[in-house]
Order: structure tokens, then sequence, then C-alpha cells
């Protein structure tokens, strides 16, 4: 019997091997896909400072923030999250065109400053007027009541004289709209990030560079080299920013946002998202391959963009589901999808610890214990092991998908609140991340998942400690 079992694992282990594991790696190590997933890494620490910052400006104890807000210091804290978290799409374009040229064997940094200056060059240098946004929420007395609706306003903007309606209605020219530098720009800053990080590397190592004799300062060279590559890339992108402009009355930023970015978002932000995201992680790790890496870096380019969508709103104190706030984000992924590691093992921990009888679970269940609280579970997939182990499979995937739908139905249904941006590092233990990305009832919500893991591993886990009892005492009579 226990060769016939042994045998049927070779032969599924074997398929998987062969069949699905080859796709699979060839799609994670292509070019595009590690530029993404190391450029990606540059943003963190600007996500995570801008992210304490974030909760600074916006602090969750009345008393404190009131306190904060009439002296001052929220303002001060709102300037530091606009300059880090709130330029995601900045570090995120030159990130991922650095690793890109970095790892084509190119001198990365000119190519990775020639895709930054791409993506200011495609977008619009303006701002909606102030006074258009302003006068669109009506106008009001010396006592706070609006006397002119917004409605009112703007049906009476026709009769004003033209050089004023001219001043109040045209944007503002000649600056940068920070939008683009934000969440919204991440889909666009990702598409130029890997195209500029592609062809400048292809033109350099074709030798399109200037070179300058030996006696000339490298330091000086290196960017004479970068010219030719540069110029061509952003003479392409003018062309390219024209065209948008004269065809479309519009820039690719915006177009890439609306066609691409905001699909994708509705994609990732819904119930299929949400099953998707619950089973994708476990899904690769059992199958051996890393599943958090995967998942990770194909993710974030939907999720980061909700995440700074949700900062934003948390920062303007308008964080709602019907002011477009988002319920799968980055901080839905990494801190409950992956609570205590990929598969929400803690409650095969609890089992281990406190009710195996096999000597290989107590034995690693005590290497686990200390791990799990900072959310990594390697001990358990490789050494139980998780991976192949259809015993365990039913929780491994179940968990994360269970606490998946019921954290997006909870939140849908307005049990618990949206997500509010802050980007808590994903080694941060269960409930006190819940209270930085949501606040008491995500904390109370993240205890409850850990129960819930608790109560699904366990009639498994204790079927398997079983089967490895009964092996363990084979082996000491043989």
């Amino acid at each position: 019997m226990m060769s016939t079992d042994t045998s049927k694992k070779s032969g599924f282990s074997e398929f998987v091997n062969a069949k699905i594991l080859p796709p699979i790696m060839k799609f994670v190590n292509t070019k595009a896909v590690k530029a993404l997933q190391d450029g990606m890494v540059y943003s963190l620490p600007f996500i995570i400072i801008g992210s304490i910052f974030l909760i600074m400006s916006n602090f969750p104890i009345p008393a404190v923030s009131t306190e904060l807000a009439n002296s001052g210091w929220s303002a001060f804290f709102s300037q530091a999250y606009a300059a880090s978290f709130g330029m995601i799409s900045i570090w995120s374009v030159v990130g991922i065109a650095y690793v890109y040229i970095k790892n084509e064997k190119v001198e990365p940094l000119p190519g990775a400053l020639t895709a930054l200056c791409a993506f200011f060059l495609l977008q619009f240098m303006q701002v909606d007027s102030p006074m258009k946004a302003a006068l669109s929420s009506g106008i009001s007395n010396s006592a706070g009541k609006v006397v002119v609706t917004g409605s009112a306003v703007t049906q009476n903007l026709d009769k004003l004289p033209s050089a004023m309606k001219t001043f109040i209605l045209s944007p503002v020219t000649g600056v940068l709209n920070t939008s683009w530098m934000g969440g919204q720009g991440m889909v666009a800053a990702i598409i130029i990030g890997l195209l500029v990080g592609w062809s400048y590397s292809v033109m350099m190592k074709k030798g399109w560079e200037i070179k300058l004799p030996e006696q000339v300062p490298a330091s000086v060279s290196k960017q004479f080299s970068a010219m030719i590559p540069a110029g061509i890339i952003l003479t392409a992108c003018m062309l390219l920013f024209a065209a948008f402009k004269q065809f479309g009355n519009t820039d690719l930023l915006n177009w890439i946002y609306k066609v691409l970015e905001i699909p994708m978002q509705g994609v990732s932000d819904s119930w299929g998202g949400a099953i998707v995201i619950g089973l994708a992680v476990p899904f690769f790790w059992f199958f051996g391959v890393h599943g958090g890496l995967i998942v990770g870096s194909v993710a974030s380019a939907f999720l980061l963009p909700n995440t700074a969508a949700n900062a934003a709103l948390y920062h303007a104190g308008k964080l709602s589901l019907a002011n477009g706030a988002h319920i799968i984000t980055n901080e839905f992924y990494n801190n409950f999808i992956n609570l205590t590691g990929s598969g929400i093992t803690i409650g095969l921990v609890v089992f281990t610890v406190f009710f195996a009888k096999s000597q290989q679970m107590k034995a690693i269940g005590k290497i686990e214990l200390v791990p799990s609280i900072f959310n990594i579970n390697e001990p358990f997939l490789f050494g139980l092991p998780l991976v192949m182990n259809p015993f365990l499979a039913v929780p491994f995937f179940g968990v994360p998908l269970i606490v998946s739908l019921s954290t997006y139905a909870l939140i849908n249904f307005g049990i618990l609140p949206p997500l509010n941006g802050v980007a808590a590092p994903w080694t941060t233990p269960a409930v006190l991340s819940g209270f930085f990305i949501g606040g008491w009832k995500i904390a109370v919500w993240q205890f409850c998942v850990l129960v819930i893991s608790t109560l699904v591993y366990f009639p498994f886990a204790k079927k398997y400690d079983q089967e490895l009892l009964k092996r363990e005492q084979a082996n000491a009579e043989a």
C-alpha cells in the first residue's frame, strides 16, 4: 500500500516538474518580471516611511489628531507624506528602468533618469483651475451657509465677461500634476519604465553611443555615452505626446489610466479578484515555487495603485467606498492573505505546539512558533512539509480563500472600513498590523482570522499527525 502511494506521489511530482513548473519559472524569470519585482523594491522605503507620516497626519485618536492639527504639525506630516508615499510612481519608473538596464550589464543611472524624463514628457504639465473646483461646491456666506449652489454657479458662468470666464476655467499650466506622481500614474510608470529600460539597453548594447577619448574622465564619458539612446527615446516620446495632444486632446498617462488602470483596478477589486488572490499564493507554494514572490511581483501592478488611492482618500478625510475607496489593496494581500505566512498557517502552529503527538510535528512546531508571529512560515512549507502534501492541501488552499472572501464581504457591506492605505511592513505581527492599516475593527477581524485558521486546520492537522505517529511507531518497531 505504501509503495502504491509513493508511486502515485512520485508520478504526480514528475508531472508537476515536467509540465507545470517550467512555464511558471520561465515567466517568473523574464526580464520584465524581474525588473518589475526588483525595481519596485526601491519604492518600499518611501512607502513605509510615508505611511508613518500618513498616520501622524491623520492620527487615529481624535484628541491627538485635533492637537496635531491645531499646532500645525499635521500640515508638516502631510508635506512629508506627499513627498514620499505620494510620489510612488516616480520611485517606480526610476527603479524599474534602473533594474532592467542594470540586469543587461549597462550603466543604469542615465537610463533610469531617461525613463523619469519620459514619464514627465508624456503628460500635460498642468492642473485644473483651483477657482473652478472651489466654485463647483457653491458660494457660502460668512456663517458658512451655501447661498448659491454649485450647479447654479456653473449655469451662470456663461454670463460672465469672456476674460473672467477664461481666467476661471483655464487650467494652471507650467506645473507638474501630482496626481500622476502617486497611484494614479502607477501603471503608466510601470509601462514606461519597462519600455525605456528595454529600448535603452538595446541601443547601448548595439553601440549607439558617443565615444570620447580615453583621457576624458569616466564620469563624464558615461554621460556622453547616454546621449544618443536618451535623445532617440525622448524624441519618440515628444512625437507620441504630440500625437495624443493633436488627435485626442489628451496625453498618454491619461489614456493609460482610463483604458488600462481603471479596468485593471476594477478586475482586481472584485469578488473574482478576491478568489484569485486568495488561491494564487498557496497554489504556487503547493508545487514548491515561491508563491509570495510570484504573486507579489504581478499583483503589485494592480494593488499598489489601489493602496495609493485609499491613502489619498484617507489623507483627505474621505475614505469610504462611496468616494471610490478600494477593498482589495496591497495591504489586503500582505496582511490578510499572507497573515502569519502563506496559507495563513497559524492554526497549524497552534496544533503542532499544543496538540501534536508525533515527534516530527512537535519538533517543527517549536521551530515555527516565533517566525509565524512575524508572518514567516518557510519551516512549515518545506519542513513539515506543506509543499505537495495532500493531507494539508484543503486547509492550505481553503483558509486564504475563506479569509479573502469574508474580508471582502465585510468591507463591501460596510461592517468593516476600507483599508486606509497605510503600508505596514509585511513582518508586522497580526492584530498590530490590523490597527495600523484600518483601526481597531480591522485589528479585531485579524484576531478572528487567527481563530478561523485554527478551527479549519485542526481536523486535517490531527489526521496528518496520526499518520506521522503511525509511521514513527512502525519505524521504532522495525
